[in-house]
């Protein structure tokens, strides 16, 4: 081992120790590869010289424009009230259904995750409309904190996903064919979902509660006539087919999707008449504090893989982990433990910064498939969003209910805990069956 390959290594634990002591993830990064490239070469020029390519060729590249349209999208999807609608529309269909509000919780969020692409705006939305509605009909506190937080790791799964965006600059891989790949593992973590609450209400009934009429399905108010329900599912479908279906047939580049589905949810929102002066600018505000968190980590991630590709960490551990005789199965295990040890005290973003940058040249030894590796990364790396100590989505569900609130941040992770298991089911189904991610590709 080199001296240069030590001062790599070093540099990686106590990045590990930096961010477990609570610095930010980007300076960590910025901070640590910056001193790093510094000493290897013994010139701090070299260092600086590294950071300002890092800072420019990171974001300069077209398709990253698609990161601020996609989250401008959503937040005006979160303003004009679609989410509610929805939930509304899934509530009817699913009334007669044991455990239906749960369901149509489930329901809701996969549909407004195919416009939103950010989990944290799920938990939001769904903890103010599908929370309060659970409990007015009996159901326990932990099963609707828990439904909501476990469907609104969807947002980052379901096209279009910042977190598949992130990979793919990560991986240079096709953002369009990382949507695509996301799709099916969608469609099949939502049912595993719906299966779960069924399965709970019939079994576990004192954790999922409701009122007799909850429970059996019966009616507890007026139905909603069809045209009302086709009104109220219109806009949303419109957007989707229109940002979807454009960017899988092709008329689109995910970057011009974003430009579309942004345009098309301003006109929505103006439409509805929930967007005044004052939303549209905390809309345009939060989008650019959100854009501009996510291209400094992207800077930070480039500069932290030029510095482990100098001093020769990455190709080391590639040999290592190649010659170890584990085997590429042996790879993703101890893969996956890392990302899921993680969860527990970083957020779904910087996991996939760290770890990434590490296995790659490994994963290509072994002719990985990088696609669906990404879907497989993903739902390892979105359980985090459900795990304690440090579970973002269960952080904000909490800071949405407010302090007022007699729902602890306990209650949210115990009631998220079922459905962080199923997460974990279905990730080793995709494992199991890479064709799920695949095939529609």
């Amino acid at each position: 081992m080199t001296d240069a390959t030590a001062i790599g290594l070093v540099s990686v634990a106590l990045m590990l120790v930096l961010i477990y002591l609570g610095m930010y993830v980007g300076v960590a990064l910025t901070l640590l590869s910056f001193v790093g490239v510094w000493i290897i070469r013994g010139d701090v020029g070299i260092a600086s010289n590294l950071l300002a390519l890092a800072a420019n060729d990171a974001i300069s590249d077209y398709i990253f424009g698609v990161v601020p349209l996609f989250v401008l999208m959503g937040l005006l999807v979160s303003v004009a009230d679609i989410g509610k609608d929805t939930f509304e529309v899934a509530n009817q269909i699913f009334r007669r259904v044991r455990g239906g509000l749960g369901i149509a919780t489930v329901a809701a969020n996969a549909v407004f995750a195919a416009i939103t692409g950010i989990s944290i705006a799920s938990a939001a939305v769904f903890t103010k409309v599908a929370v309060p509605e659970m409990l007015r009909h009996g159901h326990t506190p932990r099963f609707a904190v828990g439904v909501v937080a476990g469907s609104s790791v969807l947002g980052m799964l379901i096209p279009p996903s910042l977190l598949l965006i992130l990979y793919g600059v990560l991986t240079e891989k096709s953002v369009g064919d990382l949507f695509i790949a996301g799709v099916i593992p969608g469609i099949v973590l939502s049912l595993a979902y719906i299966a779960g609450i069924l399965v709970m209400a019939r079994f576990w009934p004192a954790f999922v509660g409701g009122n007799d009429a909850a429970l059996a399905g019966v009616d507890t108010g007026p139905l909603m006539s069809p045209a009302t329900m086709a009104a109220k599912l219109l806009p949303v479908v419109a957007l989707v087919a229109l940002v979807l279906g454009g960017l899988y047939g092709g008329a689109f580049t995910p970057t011009e999707a974003g430009a579309v589905g942004a345009a098309g949810a301003l006109v929505l929102a103006l439409a509805k008449r929930r967007l005044g002066w004052a939303q549209l600018w905390q809309v345009l505000v939060e989008t650019g504090r959100i854009t501009a968190a996510v291209c400094f980590l992207i800077i930070a991630a480039s500069l932290y893989s030029r510095m482990l590709a100098i001093s020769g960490v990455t190709e080391l551990l590639k040999t290592a982990i190649v010659d170890s005789g584990m085997g590429f199965w042996g790879l993703m295990v101890i893969f996956i433990a890392i990302v899921l040890l993680l969860g527990t005290i970083l957020d779904s973003g910087s996991i996939m910064l760290i770890t990434i940058p590490l296995v790659l040249p490994a994963l290509v030894g072994f002719g990985t498939d990088l696609i669906w590796f990404g879907i497989v990364n993903l739902l390892a790396v979105e359980i985090g969003l459900l795990t304690p100590p440090f579970g973002i989505a269960c952080f904000v569900i909490k800071a949405t209910l407010g302090n007022e609130s007699k729902i602890t941040l306990n209650d949210i992770f115990a009631g998220a805990a079922p459905f962080a298991v199923i997460m974990f089911g279905v990730m080793l189904l995709v494992i199991a069956f890479p064709q799920l991610a695949t095939a529609l590709l």
